[in-house]
Formats: C-alpha cells, structure tokens, sequence
C-alpha cells in the first residue's frame, strides 16, 4: 500500500504554496501528526498532515478497516498579526489525532472541541467542521483507497458552539454569512444568536 502522506503533502504545496514552519506531535498510541503553516498575503493558514495516513472507522466497527472509510485532513484560515494563533499546533494536532485516540469520524457539520481556548486569549474553544473542495481540492486515490478531503475548520465561540447544537450547523453558517462574519479575525466575537 503507497504511502499517502507525501501525496497529500504535494496536494497542500499546489493548493497553499510552499509551508515558512511546520511542527509534529505524536500522541502516545497515534501516528505523528505534522501542522504545516501557510502564509498568503495577511492570511495564515494551518493545515494538518498525517491524519489521512489512516482511514476513519466507525467506532461501533468490530475490527477497523485499513484500506477503505474515509480519510481527511484539518486546514484553519485566520487573519495573521492580530494574535498568537501559532499556539494552535498542538490543539489541531490534538483534533487530528481524535479518529486515533477517541475512535471518532470527523466529518461536515461535526463541532470538535479541544476544552481550552485554540491560542492564548482566544475566544474560541471549539471549530465547526465546514464542507470541503473550496480551497484545496479533494486528493484522489487509486482504489480501493478513499479520496483525502481537506476540511475547513471554521472557530466557534463557546455561545455559538451551543446554539449551533440547538438549531445545527447549516443554521449557524447562515448566520454568520448573514452577519457579514469574518470567520478569519482571531479575535472575533460572537454572533448575535438571538
């Protein structure tokens, strides 16, 4: 079986450009899970890689597939300068090694929340995961493999976060586009949800 990874890494380099830093963290019992981070203009750009190594598998699954389910990788998009949201790495590695340790599927419309805010002082603890295909375009593979999707992470506050468990994350997407939301400014606050 062909190693996905470097694939996936040449996918992100077309899509973003070359990567200025990258980091790895590996979990005790995971794969090493690598952020890449992308600059484009006054735009940074976060993305996970080493999550796709492995397909995602049901949890109710008695045994784990390790050729076909669905694989993914995490991009976050957030205005650079306005805070220290280097100190993402670690939470996004943490999201990306979830299927790993927690035996979850990561797919569109799932809230993943790391307990804490994503980089000191932001109002953020969670992100909503956002449909791919717009910015880096599904990787595929030679079967019976499944193509790797690159998933937007779109950050909530801890009150959106609980509205969109309410009302789901369609209603909540359609709020912020509403709002005019600059779902890229580090320090937002939160939409009006009443």
């Amino acid at each position: 079986m062909a190693d996905v990874l470097p694939l996936v890494e040449a996918r992100l380099r077309t899509a973003l450009g070359e990567p200025d830093a990258r980091a790895a963290v590996t979990f005790l019992g995971t794969d090493r899970i690598e952020v890449l981070r992308f600059h484009e203009g006054d735009i940074v750009r976060y993305a996970t890689l080493g999550m796709s190594a492995q397909p995602m598998t049901d949890p109710a699954a008695v045994i784990a597939d390790p050729v076909e389910g669905p694989r993914v990788e995490l991009v976050l998009s957030v205005r650079g300068g306005v805070a220290d949201t280097d100190k993402v790495l670690r939470p996004l590695a943490v999201l990306a090694a979830s299927p790993q340790v927690e035996g979850v599927v990561v797919a569109p419309g799932a809230s993943l929340d790391v307990g804490e805010p994503l980089w000191p002082g932001a109002p953020f603890t969670s992100v909503l995961v956002a449909e791919p295909g717009g910015l880096v375009e599904d990787l595929e593979l030679d079967g019976p493999l499944d193509p790797v999707r690159f998933l937007p992470l779109l950050p909530m506050t801890p009150n959106e976060a609980a509205w969109k468990r309410v009302h789901g994350a369609q209603a909540l997407q359609e709020r912020w586009l509403d709002q005019g939301t600059d779902l890229r400014d580090p320090s937002r606050g939160s939409v009006p949800l009443e």
